[in-house]
């Protein structure tokens, strides 16, 4: 990875990805100008992704306290033609994190709509892996739960598994209406098939009513990634 120019690097570990089909309409408004909603096999898709990041550092430098933390983001995929060609890329509806700094500082790097809410996770690894993240708010715990069992198995390329994970590039809607892009690099990464999940939150409270019944449906994918090293670059205007 190209670390020198990053804005943030950090090892993004154990990704629980529930996966859901969302009718395009209700995305319109969140697309970010000169971007387009990205389809699977004519599917599109929003994802509620837990995980942790760790030895997190901002232009090189570790912040105390704010190293390692958990994340909890509601997303979804769209693509640019840009000069070197398709650029798959997410744009976040919310990002939750356990520390105001943090997201202060993404609201005014990115202009990404962070919100800081008391945070916890289990992790347990034997045999497989069994976790849970979860956030605080409306005054009671909320949050995602996964089981997997055995190893980690490479992606298939063709998967719906590859088409959530590799979206290297982040997309943020400004204030004046315009579009900053970065650049997110991480190798491929192995992914479990998640045995059992659950998923407990006040959609509407949280992310708004247009989510309540897509997140209620069945998701048409739940799946662990093992994660791995990443870099985030600073962001350019469109």
């Amino acid at each position: 990875m190209t670390n020198k120019t990053a804005f943030l690097t950090a090892d993004w570990r154990y990704l629980t990805m529930l996966n859901y089909e969302i009718d395009p309409a209700l995305l319109a408004p969140y697309v970010p100008a000169g971007t387009e909603l990205d389809f699977w096999q004519g599917r599109c898709y929003i994802s509620v992704v837990g995980f942790l990041f760790l030895n997190t550092r901002l232009r090189g430098l570790p912040i105390p306290g704010h190293i390692n933390f958990e994340e909890v983001n509601l997303r979804f995929y769209v693509g640019r033609e840009a000069a070197d060609g398709w650029r798959r890329g997410v744009v976040f509806i919310k990002e939750l994190v356990p520390r105001r700094a943090i997201a202060a500082v993404a609201r005014w790097v990115y202009n990404e709509n962070y919100q800081a809410l008391p945070m916890r996770h289990r992790l347990a690894i034997n045999e497989g892996v069994d976790l849970a993240y979860e956030w605080r708010f409306n005054g009671r715990w909320q949050g995602l739960q996964a089981r997997a069992h055995g190893a980690a198995q490479p992606l298939d390329p063709e998967s719906e598994a590859t088409f959530i994970t590799e979206h290297y590039w982040g997309y943020a809607r400004q204030r004046d209406g315009g579009a900053v892009e970065y650049q997110v690099e991480h190798p491929p990464w192995r992914v479990w098939t998640v045995n059992d999940y659950q998923l407990d939150c006040d959609v509407a409270e949280l992310y708004g009513t247009e989510f309540v019944a897509p997140l209620q449906n069945r998701p048409t994918s739940v799946f662990i990634a093992e994660g791995s090293a990443v870099a985030v670059h600073a962001g350019k205007r469109l």
